[in-house]
């Protein structure tokens, strides 16, 4: 990670470490937060909160990184640090209701599907001509006051090599950078880019959040 931050002329802190620890046991986790992980990224409310009591709420940021179902929207709104993965104003407002009920305020990252992919959550966002399309959608959503937008979240196409991902790395960056342009009055500072396979190249394009999870933790069960 320093070293790809190096190479595109970035401090190193800039891009932080998402350990992803879905699947994995309580054991896994729990060496991983005594070995240093500082934030872990979860697809799965249910199983994320029994980590969470079991380790006791110990000293680290969980972020959920998987697809939301509205019906465990209270979950997260209620025990998360952060959500990489807004992908529907519907969820949206869910997620603001019980954010508002619990009293708290959620850090969220917009979704984007910027490979096309059917099988892929978030904003339809491929296509760089119909990105005007989207400006209401993300306009009422940054207009939720228990929501607090940080930036964009995608996951591109699955290839074998890291450099394939590039563009779509690149695609999100500007897409990130029209937003901004266009709602300069929100934060978009947040990138959510970036796997085992890629993050290097999610980092050299801008990422500021990478999740790593195989490569640390090994395969999943």
């Amino acid at each position: 990670m320093e070293a790809a931050a190096r190479r595109a002329g970035r401090d190193p802190a800039s891009a932080r470490l998402v350990v992803v620890t879905k699947t994995h046991p309580v054991e896994t986790v729990r060496a991983a937060v005594e070995a240093g992980a500082a934030i872990l990224g979860e697809n799965y409310a249910e199983e994320a909160v029994a980590k969470m009591e079991a380790l006791g709420r110990a000293a680290v940021e969980w972020h959920m990184i998987g697809h939301v179902q509205s019906r465990k929207a209270k979950l997260v709104a209620e025990n998360f640090a952060m959500m990489h993965s807004l992908d529907s104003l519907k969820l949206a407002r869910r997620l603001d209701n019980f954010a508002a009920e619990a009293g708290q305020t959620l850090p969220v990252l917009l979704e984007f599907n910027v490979g096309g992919e059917a099988s892929k959550s978030g904003w339809e966002a491929g296509d760089e001509s119909r990105w005007e399309g989207l400006l209401p959608e993300v306009e009422a959503v940054l207009s939720l006051g228990r929501l607090e937008t940080r930036g964009l979240m995608t996951m591109p196409p699955l290839g074998e090599q890291a450099e394939a991902s590039r563009v779509y790395f690149v695609k999100l960056r500007l897409l990130r950078d029209f937003l901004r342009r266009r709602f300069p009055q929100s934060a978009w500072d947040e990138l959510s880019m970036g796997t085992s396979l890629d993050f290097t190249v999610a980092i050299e394009e801008g990422a500021t959040l990478v999740r790593v999870g195989t490569s640390i933790l090994g395969p999943r069960s």
